[in-house]
């Protein structure tokens, strides 16, 4: 049985430490800010009129180009790219930052009447250049809109404005009132709630948790002209259209998000980890598939394919599955008898404690690490995560796989099944290449066509919880069908001028 500090220690730790390093710094030297701009469209500059207005209402203003680019920078390989080849990703923006909401209607109010365009901004985590300002115009810092502002204990429903960053979040219910959300992303220190919400995220124990979906009970958004609208507040209802999910996963380009209401959960008292290994990855899949349609909800169902396992667990030779789950003892040993009974089916029993303390210590050594590939000024790593019916998994799984191992430069394409449902799972692919350092970009793009290729192909879901942004954009038409002219006709009605982070979601830039 695994204990509860074990359990804590692993659920309850985040990867970052806020104030240490909420941006990447991958570009100090190579990267001039004067440079020009690689994702930048057409971007509209600021004038001074309006820089004047907008000092009046704000907290600071950050204008200078080379603070811009910092200020602006994210996680995202691709802008990562382009600024180690010498081409910030933007450089145009003026930075505002405001600390209410009040302040973010007044510059809505001021974008809206000048046509600037806003992209709104907090810590900048995100992986598909989503927060990127392609228009430049203004960059809506909401970091200090990050106030707590209620609990109530009977319902379990916490208010907290967006800006406050996961950690602190966290550390606050669980130290004040013996809560937890129960939203562990590995960007847990370095992103914000209301990033959680705009960009639909999902954290490691969604499969007992849920979806950050799933997690929010109200919220308050700006619309572009800057009126107040309050959506939500239920958790069930039959009132017409759900327009909270209208604005979760809008990644800011409906509206901007100042307060949510979210859902609690009781701190758990107790927890256990199982671990199996299989043949092959279908074998391991299947047994996913099993266990989640035999009842069990476990909060941790991981699968890693052969590549991965040897990298985390030294195992090359298997395809690690671990199964973990906390919560009331009845509930988790119910769930674990059923894991168990399907797991020995066809899987071998591994060491379950060595297995679950070494993915404390390994879980976020896939994807973006360069852990056991040889590193040169040419080598790029990025994740893909999408999610499909269980019937195509195994199909998509090959076929991911081979396509980016078949790309020119491709070192190694491997993946992990990390969220799962009764009727689907998320698979989390990693790509890893190696190539001259001027052909980075083309292999980066060349990768991902070749690996949504086959999820088009296949009729699955882009993407399960890192969004769109940039990244995506090219596959969101063909994803979506005549679905994808309902979006646009959404963005229009509300956002008619097309200010609010133009460019993201496949949607056009101006």
């Amino acid at each position: 049985m695994m204990s509860k500090e074990a359990v804590k220690r692993g659920y309850n730790r985040g990867n970052y430490t806020v104030g240490a390093a909420t941006q990447p710094h991958y570009a100090a030297s190579v990267a001039k800010a004067d440079g020009e701009a690689y994702f930048e469209i057409d971007p509209v500059v600021v004038p001074e009129a309006v820089r004047a207005q907008l000092s009046e209402v704000a907290d600071s203003l950050v204008t200078e180009s080379a603070d811009v680019v910092a200020g602006t920078r994210d996680w995202w390989a691709g802008s990562m790219i382009a600024e180690t080849g010498g081409r910030p990703a933007t450089s145009s923006a003026v930075i505002v930052a405001v600390s209410s909401t009040e302040q973010v209607q007044q510059v809505m109010r001021i974008a809206d009447a000048a046509n600037i365009p806003v992209t709104v901004s907090a810590g900048r985590s995100n992986v598909t250049g989503a927060s990127l300002p392609v228009r430049g115009g203004i960059v809506l810092d909401v970091c200090e809109l990050n106030r707590f502002m209620s609990f109530d204990d009977v319902s379990q429903i916490v208010e907290v404005e967006a800006g406050m960053f996961g950690d602190i979040f966290e550390e606050l219910i669980q130290s004040r009132f013996g809560m937890t959300m129960g939203h562990w992303p590995s960007s847990y220190g370095i992103s914000t709630v209301g990033g959680w919400v705009a960009c639909r995220g999902a954290g490691q124990l969604s499969t007992r948790y849920g979806k950050i979906e799933d997690m929010v009970y109200g919220m308050d958004v700006v619309l572009a002209n800057g009126d107040l609208i309050t959506v939500g507040n239920s958790a069930r209802a039959a009132v017409g259209s759900d327009l909270q999910q209208l604005f979760i996963g809008s990644e800011g380009t409906l509206g901007v998000i100042t307060t949510i209401r979210f859902k609690l959960h009781r701190l758990p008292a107790y927890g256990r980890a199982i671990a199996y290994g299989f043949d092959t990855f279908a074998d391991g899949l299947e047994a996913c598939r099993q266990i989640m349609q035999q009842g069990a909800t476990p909060a941790a169902l991981r699968l890693y394919d052969n590549l991965e396992s040897g990298v985390q667990f030294d195992l090359p030779d298997t395809n690690v599955l671990l199964v973990a789950d906390e919560g009331p003892s009845e509930l988790v040993d119910a769930g674990l008898l059923i894991s168990e009974r399907v797991c020995e089916t066809t899987g071998t029993r591994l060491d379950d404690e060595a297995i679950f303390e070494r993915w404390l210590d390994t879980r976020y050594l896939t994807g973006k690490s360069a852990e056991g590939f040889k590193r040169s000024p040419g080598f790029v790593a990025d994740t893909l995560e999408m999610i499909g019916c269980w019937k195509d998994l195994p199909a998509i799984y090959d076929e991911v796989v081979a396509a980016i191992n078949a790309v020119p430069g491709t070192l190694a394409g491997s993946a992990h099944q990390s969220h799962a449902y009764v009727d689907s799972a998320c698979l989390y692919f990693s790509l890893r290449g190696d190539v001259a350092f001027e052909d980075r970009a083309a292999w980066y793009r060349a990768a991902w066509d070749a690996a949504n290729e086959v999820i088009l192909r296949h009729g699955a879901t882009l993407s399960h919880h890192h969004g769109v942004g940039l990244l995506r954009a090219p596959y969101m038409q063909p994803s979506l069908g005549a679905g994808f002219e309902v979006l646009r006709a959404v963005k229009q009605a509300l956002d008619p001028k097309n200010l609010l982070n133009p460019g993201k979601l496949g949607l056009d830039a101006s």
